[in-house]
């Protein structure tokens, strides 16, 4: 194996681990969001239960001040130690309210002033009995300070809810900008790599159509060298094979006819000349029966002689065909120069040939192209009655450029149109008082067209015959 030939997998490999490579990059790009997502969706589960703990927090704080009060007050009108140890309790509770609002939730300062009014509080209600109701009357007051500040802690933790809240918004926001972003780029990677991998891929089935072409154009000294997966490089292998193959026939049906032309040559040869001797008596001289015999012979002999000199000719084309030189051609002065060069044929004839169309610049053979014509042209002449007309027009279509060749003869026998175009085939319908012809022209066109990469048509139009010519054009750019 040359060692610069890269070993690549079988077709159905490549084309699996393009589409894993593409899996893989989306279902990366799918989990990363997934987690991203869920962390935000654990994140924001955690920030509603703090808020919950937050405001559950602050309405434990007012509702403890509330105890407080009424314990404080009720223990200095009544003196009763046991509202006493209970404004204590709650006092602690209420510390530990405060403690769990930790300085991220409530602002230092502010919860330092709760903590200084509720030991002031706590002072007031240690005293003599005979102040207890002035006492009394100042912790009424101090509670309302108190209340100020559970206000003043209410609205801290709002705030701190709602600036989380606007985080957490906000990191959702720019979470879901990343993922779109990231998601957008993913997708354009996946369709580049689709992309890619489908030229890539395709590559190789665009050279085997080309040799599967070429092999139908009988382009048979192309080489067939598919590179690419294992099994397009087989299939390849067993085109150039069949490349070869074709060749080896070619070359054997050409030697044949050289060999069976020239065999045939020979005896026919010594033929004639036995048919002329006996015609010019040499052999003594000839009843007319004999004489008529021997003129059937020498006419018959000269049928044979020109069938195979017209099965050399056609096996000649048929070797040209595949030797192109290709020149860039205007085609419409390629069809005048045609007609000109008939222009005593079929003028004898009183014939009007017309040639229509725009010109149209094609890379041809030239000559090939100019004898495929010429043919189709003999033949309109051949077939056209006395005075009428044969039209040859040239068109470019979308890919394509048509030469079409009409005349007004008896067209083409219904039973005759499938084998028309078939070596030494002869129609029905021939024209009266002209010689036969040797069945091959329109052979040798069908050769040249298709050697071009083009076709040939008989179209069903009537009367007369309706050939068309179809050769592929690319727009110059």
């Amino acid at each position: 194996m040359n060692s610069r030939t890269p070993v690549w997998g079988s077709f159905q490999q490549l084309l699996l681990l393009a589409f894993l490579l593409i899996a893989l990059l989306l279902g990366g790009i799918a989990l990363r969001t997934v987690y991203t997502f869920d962390e935000l969706i654990n994140q924001s589960r955690g920030f509603s239960q703090r808020a919950l703990q937050l405001n559950a927090a602050a309405q434990a704080l007012t509702e403890r001040s509330a105890d407080l009060e009424r314990s404080a007050r009720q223990s200095l009108v009544l003196g009763d130690s046991v509202l006493r140890r209970r404004f204590n309790e709650t006092a602690d509770d209420a510390r530990k309210v405060l403690q769990a609002l930790g300085p991220q939730d409530v602002p230092a300062d502010v919860a330092n002033q709760w903590r200084r009014q509720l030991a002031r509080i706590d002072a007031l209600l240690d005293g003599p009995a005979d102040t207890a109701l002035d006492r009394e009357r100042v912790v009424t007051q101090e509670f309302r300070t108190l209340e100020r500040l559970n206000a003043e802690i209410a609205q801290a933790v709002q705030r701190t809810i709602g600036e989380r809240n606007d985080t957490l918004q906000t990191q959702l926001d720019a979470s879901r900008q990343r993922a779109t972003r990231v998601v957008v780029a993913a997708v354009a990677l996946a369709l580049a790599l689709a992309v890619a991998f489908g030229i890539w891929l395709g590559r190789p089935f665009k050279r085997l159509e080309r040799a599967i072409v070429g092999l139908g154009q009988n382009r048979l000294q192309e080489p067939i060298h598919i590179r690419g997966p294992a099994d397009v490089r087989r299939v390849g292998q067993q085109l150039e094979w069949l490349r070869l193959r074709l060749t080896e026939l070619d070359e054997d049906k050409a030697r044949f006819l050289r060999h069976i032309s020239h065999e045939l040559k020979t005896p026919l040869a010594a033929l004639r000349e036995g048919v002329a001797l006996l015609q010019d008596g040499v052999a003594g001289p000839l009843t007319d029966n004999q004489r008529e015999v021997a003129g059937i012979l020498h006419q018959n002999t000269l049928v044979l002689q020109n069938q195979i000199e017209a099965l050399l000719r056609f096996n000649a084309a048929a070797f040209e065909a595949r030797q192109l030189r290709r020149q860039k051609t205007e085609l419409r002065q390629l069809l005048k120069d045609q007609v000109d060069a008939q222009r005593l044929q079929w003028q004898a004839h009183a014939l009007q040939v017309r040639v229509e169309g725009e010109p149209v610049t094609l890379a041809v053979d030239a000559d090939k192209l100019a004898t495929a014509v010429a043919n189709l042209l003999s033949n309109a002449i051949r077939f056209s009655p006395h005075g009428g007309t044969i039209r040859v027009q040239l068109e470019r279509i979308p890919g394509a450029v048509q030469i079409t060749l009409r005349d007004q003869g008896p067209g083409v026998a219904a039973d005759d149109r499938e084998r028309i175009f078939e070596p030494f085939f002869r129609g029905q319908l021939q024209p009266q008082n002209a010689a036969r012809g040797s069945g091959i022209g329109l052979s040798i066109v069908q050769e040249y067209i298709a050697a071009h990469g083009g076709r040939l048509y008989l179209l069903p139009d009537r009367p007369g015959a309706h050939f068309r010519i179809e050769l592929p054009y690319a727009s110059p750019r």
